[in-house]
């Protein structure tokens, strides 16, 4: 099997779990298409750019199909979701498409396909039952273990809640054994995930999401615990008590803005101002030494002036990020941005975007700069894509670091003293 996955780390995840469960009837992952019985593609539809790279690879597969009539080939995730059967009429080599609420049925569905040669559309479940007790896949000292599925918060740039459901929370127990499980089998790092972790627990009442990152983070043997991603309205005193109290709780919050301007925020239905925003930044600096921050902003809203763009500028300016993940607005069919008035010209938001990232990466490279003969505990990825010599890691902080290899392994802890900062890495040497 191959599976190929785009869009966030929620989408990993689930590409994890149904890798694992395929496994269970006996399929194993290849390294390219051309030799693969069983083709999954795990679809992101939250910028019109991944639907385009989609489509473009369901076009790159239709010959597979033809050298192989056996090949079993399916579309899940996001994009899945949103077009269901379209995507069967639009590409009739598709075998199935599952939506993001079925990736539990994966087995089953392939199983069914490899004795009846039929098409499967199943998109239902959007907001059902959360199952659990999936098979783990541990081929990496990392992993990401989704705590809770879909969103309540609909902005209004936003498709996630329309195809990811309302907001369903995992047991704690559950994630708990979970993070055991992982741990035991050589896990050295988790990630927990959800579209807005700070909404855990709200529906079961079991546990908030400050509680249980404090619980996971007590887990014999657990090296390093991380969260994504924040909504700035929902982050509250007591998970920044628990970051600030916890052993393996990294330094680093990834909390996104959007936008600088109040008045399309509020287009934007984010449920904050810019000046509760610039507190929230502010209290989390006094009670966390050492925090890094970073956070999404999207350019060329719908209404978005000079003046509002200024605004953002001055208060990227102000804020500091360590670094800022920047779009270009997309336009999403469906969701209520789609039909603002005061759509912004493509040729406007990339001579803006520039603009911003400009400001930012000059931020980003003062901030660095300051990390200059600091060493610094790295968790060792393995090799650079460019260099075998080098190898790359990450400080508790979530910044990238390149060293030259001895013989560290991938999941090793080791300190590095940093010998240059740059823009987006920073480079060092083993101690």
């Amino acid at each position: 099997m191959k599976i190929l996955t785009y869009g966030c780390q929620m989408n990993v995840a689930d590409s994890e779990r149904m890798a694992a469960q395929l496994s269970t009837i006996g399929y194993q992952e290849v390294g390219d298409v051309e030799t693969a019985d069983l083709i999954l593609i795990n679809t992101c539809c939250v910028r019109e750019s991944a639907e385009d790279r989609v489509y473009g690879k369901i076009g790159e597969i239709k010959h597979l199909k033809r050298q192989n009539p056996k090949l079993i080939f399916g579309i899940c995730g996001c994009m899945a979701q949103k077009e269901g059967e379209n995507l069967i009429r639009r590409a009739p080599h598709i075998d199935f498409v599952i939506g993001t609420g079925r990736s539990g049925e994966i087995t089953n569905i392939v199983k069914n396909l490899e004795e009846i040669q039929s098409h499967i559309v199943d998109t239902s479940n959007v907001d059902g039952e959360i199952q659990n007790n999936f098979p783990l896949r541990i081929n990496n000292y990392t992993l990401f273990i989704p705590i809770m599925y879909g969103c309540n918060n609909y902005c209004t740039y936003c498709i996630v809640p329309y195809v990811r459901g309302r907001e369903r929370s995992r047991l704690p127990k559950d994630i708990i054994a979970e993070v055991e499980n992982a741990v035991k089998a050589g896990v050295v790092e988790i990630t927990l995930l959800g579209q807005n972790v700070n909404s855990y627990g709200k529906d079961h009442k079991l546990s908030n999401f400050a509680e249980l990152l404090t619980e996971v983070d007590k887990i014999n043997g657990l090296q390093r615990l991380r969260f994504m991603t924040s909504h700035p309205k929902d982050l509250s005193d007591e998970l920044i008590t628990a970051i600030r109290n916890g052993k393996n709780i990294c330094e680093h919050i990834h909390l996104p803005v959007q936008y600088g301007s109040d008045k399309i925020l509020q287009k934007m239905n984010r449920g904050y101002t810019v000046d509760k925003y610039r507190q929230l930044v502010k209290k989390i600096r006094e009670q966390i030494p050492n925090v890094s921050i970073t956070t999404d902003l999207i350019v060329g809203f719908p209404g978005e002036t000079d003046e509002t763009f200024d605004e953002t500028l001055d208060f990227i300016r102000d804020i500091k990020f360590d670094a800022a993940y920047t779009f270009i607005y997309s336009k999403r069919s469906g969701t209520p941005a789609a039909k603002f008035d005061n759509q912004v010209d493509d040729k406007i938001k990339h001579e803006r975007l520039q603009k911003l990232m400009d400001v930012q990466n000059q931020i980003s490279l003062e901030i660095n700069e300051q990390l200059k003969d600091e060493i610094l505990e790295i968790l060792v990825e393995g090799a650079s894509k460019t260099d075998e010599t080098t190898f790359t890691g990450r400080t508790r902080t979530n910044k990238l670091v390149l060293f030259k290899h001895n013989n560290e392994q991938a999941g090793d802890l080791i300190n590095v003293k940093i010998t240059q900062p740059q823009t987006w890495v920073l480079k060092g040497e083993v101690v």
